[in-house]
């Protein structure tokens, strides 16, 4: 593995990072404090091709890969954007990499060119508040009548739905006491919005405010049968390859807003002079920062390697153990990066004017989704390392 960006990705970077730096801490801060949603950083997103970075060419994408995506994810966070352009790219990105992995010709064809240059934007909806982190347990269910599935259920924590053009809904076409195995029966169909079996409630919620999420629910939502992406009764092994990279882009993410707070932090620390010293000579200042930034470079390197591995065409299993690995350790530095830049701040950390409080915030989600960090480690644990499972 070269760590030698080539100048295409070199180019990525910076391009990326002049849009984070356009769109820096005032402008998200003052979109969170509205719960105005980044208009304008979105239209820059899609003037540059960065939705198309991981899809093909003959899509309309750049024919990049997860590698360029993740490199441009940490760079628009670092930059100025926290994680602000973590969330929202990555929701702008999961459906259009469903849909390149699993629709069909015509799906592909008609869709993923519209995706690429942003201008329609698709959502995931996986989660159920019955069913959490156990993906096997969901209940919202599409049965087939005729040439049309219905579907009925619900969705929790479904973001930025009020401005999707559709949404993966990831529901049960066999009952799971009919299956032969948990992890069967389950389908991905792609929904075209609005739909009138559709509709969804705001959540109120810790960080994230520019995007709403919500609770979803689905009453008798006709889909036609052409909108199956995929095998039938086969989505959880086909979700397997979306899941991967979101921990990959995930780790991205965290990195980026980590290492944003801690440069902050660090210039904070330079020019705070107290008892005739800057605090940041001060070991109990210093110590912590470079600590956490040691574990940022450790991640970052997992992180490169875990989408090398994805874009190299490696085993699915082998690029999971890897990609889990990185979402744990990227996310245990970010949330101690994030924790130090707010102590160094001291009382000034706890003012909104200085950013740093919303980026600590903002990487508490990255602990619990889009998995959690428990899970990881049983991931690692159970698959890994060979330990019986613990769940």
């Amino acid at each position: 593995m070269d760590f030698d960006l080539s100048e295409e990705q070199k180019m990525i970077v910076a391009s990326a990072e002049g849009l984070g730096g356009d769109f820096g801490p005032d402008y998200w801060g003052k979109c969170e404090i509205g719960e105005a949603y980044p208009e304008a950083f979105f239209a820059g997103l899609s003037e540059l091709g960065f939705f198309g970075l991981g899809l093909s060419e003959e899509s309309g994408g750049s024919g990049a890969g997860i590698t360029e995506t993740a490199l441009a994810m940490e760079a628009l966070c670092r930059s100025g954007g926290g994680g602000g352009p973590a969330l929202g790219y990555l929701f702008g990105l999961l459906g259009a990499m469903t849909v390149q992995a699993h629709g069909n010709e015509a799906q592909r064809a008609e869709l993923l060119p519209k995706m690429a240059e942003g201008k329609m934007m698709c959502g995931l909806g996986l989660s159920e508040s019955d069913a959490g982190t156990n993906t096997l347990n969901i209940k919202t269910f599409a049965r087939k009548e005729g040439d049309e599935y219905v579907i009925n259920g619900s969705k929790w924590f479904s973001t930025n739905i009020e401005r999707s053009d559709a949404t993966v809904l990831v529901v049960r076409t066999t009952k799971l006491e009919d299956c032969a195995r948990r992890s069967d029966g389950i389908s991905l169909f792609l929904v075209d919005l609005p739909n009138p079996g559709v509709s969804f409630q705001p959540i109120s919620k810790h960080a994230f405010n520019y995007y709403k999420s919500h609770s979803v629910f689905l009453e008798d939502a006709r889909v036609p049968a052409s909108s199956l992406l995929g095998e039938e009764g086969k989505g959880f092994y086909q979700l397997l390859g979306t899941l991967n990279p979101e921990r990959i882009l995930v780790a991205s993410g965290a990195i980026g807003t980590a290492r944003l707070a801690l440069k902050v932090a660090t210039d904070y620390a330079g020019e705070r002079t107290v008892f005739s010293a800057p605090i940041g000579s001060h070991q109990a200042i210093q110590h912590p920062m470079a600590s956490a930034y040691a574990k940022l470079e450790a991640a970052w390197t997992t992180t490169l390697k875990a989408a090398w591995m994805h874009d190299a065409g490696k085993p699915q299993a082998a690029v999971g153990a890897v990609a889990n690995t990185a979402k744990y350790l990227a996310v245990e530095a970010a949330l101690e990066a994030c924790s130090h830049a707010m102590q160094t701040h001291g009382g000034a950390g706890f003012a909104k004017d200085y950013h740093v409080e919303r980026w600590f915030r903002e990487v508490q989600l990255f602990r619990l989704a889009p998995v959690t960090q428990q899970m990881t480690l049983n991931y690692i644990g159970e698959h890994v390392m060979g330990l019986p499972r613990s769940y």
